[in-house]
């Protein structure tokens, strides 16, 4: 009987460090045939402060995380090695601001279709955590593009 009670324990205390990390209403534009590059969206949250570091999916090669902002009156896209996601707040990858570039696209995305991509965070300890989260692809008409 101990057991099961410390191994129930054990089991929340791991579903509690896992579930920390909440992304919500994650979506993807759709695609044409030949497009090699896509991006993906998403609302972020965690209970504690954390760091994303990093996402991989099985549609893309690779997928990172990237900026855009005016600079010298110039909107500018660039690669970041981590974004922080502040205890309590919502963090929103959105087009024209933080998103995930998908690159290397391996099929082309169907509005419809759902998405795969694992989150990689960093949490306070510098454990990394892998974070499960289904992108919906939506009609490219309907998103406004990137």
């Amino acid at each position: 009987m101990k057991k099961a009670v410390l191994g129930m324990a054990l089991l929340a205390a791991s579903a509690a460090a896992y579930g920390q990390v909440e992304a919500r209403a994650a979506w993807v534009p759709a695609t044409v045939r030949g497009q090699t590059t896509g991006v993906a969206y998403m609302l972020l949250s965690s209970s504690q402060d954390v760091n994303l570091v990093g996402a991989e999916s099985p549609v893309a090669a690779s997928v990172e995380v990237h900026e855009m902002k005016m600079d010298a009156n110039v909107m500018r896209m660039r690669a970041v090695e981590s974004l922080k996601i502040p205890s309590g707040k919502t963090v929103e990858l959105k087009p024209g601001g933080y998103h995930m570039m998908l690159l290397g696209l391996k099929r082309p995305l169907n509005k419809g279709d759902s998405v795969p991509i694992r989150l990689k965070v960093e949490l306070g300890d510098k454990s990394v955590r892998t974070i499960p989260v289904t992108a919906v692809v939506r009609d490219m008409a309907a998103t406004g593009g990137h």
